[in-house]
């Protein structure tokens, strides 16, 4: 699978941009501020139907303009295949595969495997629950579309649970019966949630430990641990444990919605305990953990991109990537740099074919 081209109108800071790609290495070099890095999020859409930047889609359309459009073409099992996701202001985005709407933009999760290795990663360590369990779920949707339907209705169950304890709150009422049939739901979609993130983390440790051992040469002990209230019990009794609690609060505090992935080293968090270096070394781990996972379970090698990753890096990290390069562990790869000779430099010593595209 590779990227053959894609055009930009008014994403970002491009009003007009085509571009026709290496099925190997493409590099966008330039200086900061002038869209290398809304080329990779407009590839990043392509796969997530979403920017991995700015959350809220209606950033995406260039100052002055009410919509904007990326139409890319792609080589998948021998077939050609056009995405295009467009958005006009006011209006919901629209998601296309060979012209025809996606009703749902789950459908097309999973389609495109991608893997982004960026500066803004480090919102995994510092950032709360919330960014680890979407790291999380969105690997593991890419290869389970039953997970993520039942991740979304878990998530619609929970808001309507919620929004009946802030009225049960302002109305000085209590109705067990309608509270029992949402726990019901939930604790069905909860417990099959729960396994399958077990699952998975039980058969991603070992693929992360490897990547950062080979990326530190083993001189450091780091862990990744999943918490869930869920190892205590199942939701079903914790919910009803848990209902003064949750009267009080007025939302469900208790669930795979409050899940997280503890990153340690030496058994202390990294967060407090790890060097910049050291959190580097375990982010850039983890992505490429995940590329090998969904490469192995897919049997696919995703998209790979890498924003300005190479500033960040010494010498020796950089190496390791490029004898992965070289070893055609990865697929298709775009780079963002403003280092232009630096660029070329690492590029050529991978012996692979490239582009570079100055900006």
């Amino acid at each position: 699978m590779y990227l053959k081209k894609i055009s930009l109108f008014n994403y970002k800071n491009f009003s007009e941009a085509n571009f026709e790609f290496d099925t190997k290495i493409n590099c966008f070099v330039g200086k900061n501020g002038i869209g290398k890095t809304n080329v990779l999020d407009a590839i990043y859409h392509l796969s997530y139907g979403k920017s991995y930047f700015n959350p809220l889609a209606v950033q995406n359309i260039k100052h002055g303009e009410e919509f904007f459009v990326i139409d890319a073409e792609l080589e998948k099992e021998n077939r050609t295949e056009q995405i295009v996701c467009s958005l006009k202001k006011g209006q919901k985005k629209i998601l296309k595969r060979n012209g025809k709407v996606y009703d749902k933009f789950s459908d097309h999760i999973g389609f495109v495997p991608l893997v982004i290795i960026s500066p803004a990663d480090r919102d995994l360590i510092i950032e709360g629950s919330e960014t680890r369990r979407k790291f999380m779920d969105s690997v593991i949707s890419q290869l389970d579309a039953l997970y993520l339907q039942q991740l979304i209705q878990y998530q619609k169950v929970i808001s309507q649970r919620n929004a009946l304890l802030k009225y049960f709150a302002l109305n000085h009422v209590f109705d067990n019966d309608t509270l029992s049939i949402y726990n019901e739901q939930l604790n069905g979609f909860a417990q099959s949630i729960f396994e399958k993130r077990k699952a998975f983390i039980q058969e991603f440790i070992p693929i992360f430990n490897k990547h950062h051992q080979a990326i530190t040469d083993s001189q450091e002990t780091v862990q990744l641990v999943y918490e869930s209230h869920l190892f205590d019990n199942d939701l079903a009794t914790l919910l009803v444990e848990n209902i003064n609690k949750d009267r009080a609060l007025q939302y469900t505090s208790v669930g795979i919605h409050k899940d997280d992935l503890s990153f340690e080293i030496d058994s202390y968090p990294i967060k407090k305990f790890g060097s910049q270096g050291q959190q580097k070394s375990f982010l850039i781990a983890l992505k490429l953990a995940q590329f090998e996972f969904l490469k192995k379970q897919s049997g696919v090698k995703p998209i790979l991109l890498f924003d300005d990753i190479f500033d960040k890096l010494d010498e020796s990290r950089v190496a390791k990537i490029v004898d992965m390069v070289n070893s055609d562990t990865f697929g298709q790869l775009f780079i963002s740099d403003t280092h232009p000779e630096r660029t070329e430099t690492i590029v050529k010593s991978t012996l692979q074919s490239y582009k570079i595209f100055n900006l």
